[in-house]
């Protein structure tokens, strides 16, 4: 059989066992299996099949992963989350659509010492959505600006993200760490910006809070020590050239879990739901991971990647209109397809191409990271959108998909700005030498 319409084929498998709710690593590994066994036959198809899943669990590379989602587990039971937004209603709540500037700002603290877009979307619903209820916010707009939010958890480092692309084009993971913070910081602005439009042009949707107190700031600020500690010891680590990647995570998650114990927050209780939580997140990380190697075994064999790396380069359209092409693919599989998916399956194509045309590697991990995080909050796959109405039920999927649109729209205008001027992504990672 012609291996190009294998290839297809296999496509349009994948996409019909997730379309039939099978889960995505389970689809990518099937097909890849299925496909593989067609061009080669069964016998190397189920020798992959025992080799991939044990030589991806082996990985020490991978350990990160796990380790910085256990690190995010250990600070949310610790109490930081609910310090971060507390700290935020202080110092904000008072202005034009203070608390949800409160909850923009707590999603940025919060995703400087977690790894995961929806495990920040998760925590911060829970501990800002009701306060902004009771205070007459309108719920589709609040959930859907915790939703923007939570997409700051894969772009402020540690990122789950950044390390699964550096691992898989082999680029430095601290550069990227450290090429993430700038335009997370900038969504931060623009997402604040946007609030405050949005409470001058609907105040009714955002009322104004109370004034805090100036005791009642100051005792705030004094209980950020631990997550300021916590970000600073861990990304200074790696700067400084104390620790590498992967023992970060370790010492991160090592910290977390001392500071929840010494606050007497963490008992064996809370340590032991942590664990298991982080397990099932993780587990569910790696049998993606380990479905998409496979699928990608499938893809070598037809000289699909090849082929389309080739078309890529060659389209007759410059480098820029390449990637902005790669950008439409990207907003297209964001809304049916879950961003590790994406990420797993398509950098092994579009990475080697924009290599070729000059792009930086670390830039281009930037670019590719916001672009991901478009398909968590646009409909109709939205994960973010799905987790903050798994947990506010009440509150409708088109509404929240209504209050992510002002965000969606800045998030286009950030990721102009990028890709017309890559300096302000690579001067921080430049510094590193």
């Amino acid at each position: 059989m012609d291996r190009d319409l294998v290839a297809l084929l296999g496509f349009v498998g994948m996409f019909v066992l997730m379309a039939l709710r099978v889960p995505i690593g389970v689809a990518m590994g099937i097909t890849g299996v299925v496909g593989f066994a067609s061009l080669s036959g069964w016998k190397p198809a189920l020798n992959l099949l025992a080799n991939v899943p044990l030589a991806v669990l082996a990985d020490y590379n991978l350990s990160i992963i796990p380790m910085f989602i256990l690190m995010g587990a250990f600070a949310s039971a610790a109490g930081m989350s609910n310090e971060l937004f507390r700290a935020g209603r202080a110092w904000l709540g008072h202005r034009r659509g203070g608390l949800a500037l409160a909850s923009i700002a707590a999603c940025g603290g919060f995703a400087a010492i977690n790894g995961s877009s929806v495990a920040t979307a998760a925590t911060m619903t829970q501990v800002a959505l009701p306060k902004m209820r009771e205070a007459g916010y309108e719920p589709g707009l609040a959930a859907g600006l915790i939703a923007a939010g939570g997409t700051l958890g894969i772009m402020i480092p540690p990122s789950v993200i950044f390390v699964l692309y550096g691992i898989m084009t082999e680029t430095d993971i601290t550069k990227l760490f450290f090429a993430g913070v700038v335009p997370g910081i900038m969504a931060i602005v623009l997402y604040m910006a946007v609030i405050v439009g949005i409470s001058y042009w609907r105040p009714a949707a955002m009322p104004r809070g109370e004034l805090a107190p100036w005791s009642e700031r100051l005792s705030t600020l004094r209980e950020l020590w631990a997550t300021l500690v916590l970000f600073l010891f861990v990304l200074g680590g790696m700067y400084g050239g104390l620790f590498t990647t992967s023992e970060a995570a370790g010492v991160g998650a090592t910290g977390a879990l001392l500071v929840g114990v010494l606050r007497r927050r963490l008992n064996g209780a809370a340590i032991k739901a942590c664990l298991i939580d982080a397990l099932r997140v993780s587990s569910a990380i790696m049998l993606i991971v380990v479905g998409a190697y496979l699928f990608g075994y499938f893809l070598t064999i037809t000289q699909f990647t090849q082929k389309a790396v080739d078309f890529l380069v060659h389209l007759p359209v410059g480098a820029y209109g390449v990637l902005a092409l790669v950008m439409v693919g990207y907003f297209i599989l964001g809304a049916i397809m879950d961003e590790l998916a994406m990420i797993l399956l398509t950098v092994p194509i579009v990475f080697p191409a924009m290599m070729q045309l000059g792009f930086d590697p670390v830039w281009f991990g930037v670019i590719i990271v916001m672009a991901v995080t478009f398909g968590m909050i646009c409909p109709p796959v939205g994960m973010n959108v799905f987790v903050i109405n798994s947990i506010a039920r009440d509150i409708s999927l088109t509404g929240i998909y209504r209050g992510t649109m002002p965000f969606i729209a800045v998030d286009i205008v950030r990721l102009i700005i990028l890709c017309a001027f890559p300096a302000i992504v690579l001067w921080l990672p430049g510094r590193l030498g």
